[in-house]
């Protein structure tokens, strides 16, 4: 009796158990934590604004001189394309930008030009589409599980800088962003997917074996670039485990790549180098982990 009474403590009058005290002082630290993490985002999506009002200045400038814009979204599952597809487009007028993700082919698709399902939702003038995902899934997915035969994967590499340079040749702005997240972190993210009911749709099969195919991919992902990162179509990768700045830099890229007018000169445009980086580099730092390690990161 002696030791029970030693847990129980008068506070204004009442009597309130240890464990009572202990409740009460975790549910108040959850609370907090809600607090600060919700106050943390609300943050990070006021440092976006700027930025997301250049991108409709940018749209307006494309819509006046009738120029057409293709933004590529590729990199592992979970890398976060599809978030940082939201915030471009979050404050962008609906009619002159379109988001394209398209589904595994159709019977019908699998006999066309591979390139067919993907030139009926190019931009017309004034127009921006975003890609989430896109031809390059020959050079990735459907290489690493065999969607397509080897042939087909050799006739994609072989064409897909002609057909691309004359896309930018006939005036089309490209942009072609890579997102390159951690092992580490995609299983987090795969795992918060799991057991978060609002986004367990985004959960696939073919997610379910990232992991185990990581290497795969991984050498997938350096042939792709090595192969077809040129001067006049790019490719940007974006180191997305931090989400927030994956985004911020995302848009920097977007703006960087059009001359537009009345651009706010007090904004800084300049690009994170520990978050952005050109293919070309890229390539230089999976040589060099060959190199020292004998295998690629990631």
């Amino acid at each position: 009796m002696a030791a029970k009474e030693k847990n129980i403590f008068d506070i204004d009058g009442k009597q309130i158990s240890l464990d009572e005290l202990i409740n009460v002082y975790k549910k108040s630290k959850t609370k907090k934590q809600l607090r600060s993490k919700a106050e943390t985002k609300r943050i990070d999506e006021q440092k976006l604004k700027p930025y997301q009002a250049e991108l409709i200045k940018l749209q307006k400038h494309l819509e006046h001189t009738d120029q057409k814009m293709i933004i590529l979204f590729e990199g592992r599952d979970a890398a976060g394309k599809g978030g940082t597809i939201r915030r471009v487009t979050r404050y962008m007028d609906e009619k002159h930008y379109r988001t394209v993700a398209l589904g595994k082919p159709t019977e019908e698709q699998k006999t066309q030009w591979f390139y067919q399902k993907y030139i009926q939702h190019f931009p017309k003038a004034g127009e921006i589409v975003l890609f989430d995902r896109s031809w390059y899934n020959r050079a990735m997915v459907e290489s690493v599980f065999d969607f397509c035969t080897k042939k087909e994967y050799g006739d994609f590499m072989n064409g897909v800088k002609g057909f691309e340079h004359d896309l930018v040749r006939q005036g089309i702005i490209l942009v072609k962003l890579y997102y390159s997240v951690t092992k580490d972190e995609q299983a987090k993210r795969f795992e918060r997917r799991k057991n978060d009911p609002l986004r367990q749709w985004k959960l696939s099969e073919i997610d379910l074996q990232a992991q185990e195919k990581w290497d795969d991919f991984t050498i997938t992902k350096y042939n792709m670039i090595k192969q077809t990162n040129a001067h006049d179509t790019p490719w940007t990768i974006v180191r997305s485990n931090i989400k927030q700045l994956a985004r911020l830099e995302s848009m920097k890229v977007i703006l960087n790549a059009v001359d537009y007018e009345d651009r706010d000169e007090n904004l800084n445009y300049s690009l994170n180098p520990d978050v952005v980086i050109s293919g070309a580099r890229e390539i230089e730092i999976m040589d060099a982990q060959v190199t020292s390690t004998g295998k690629f990161i990631g």
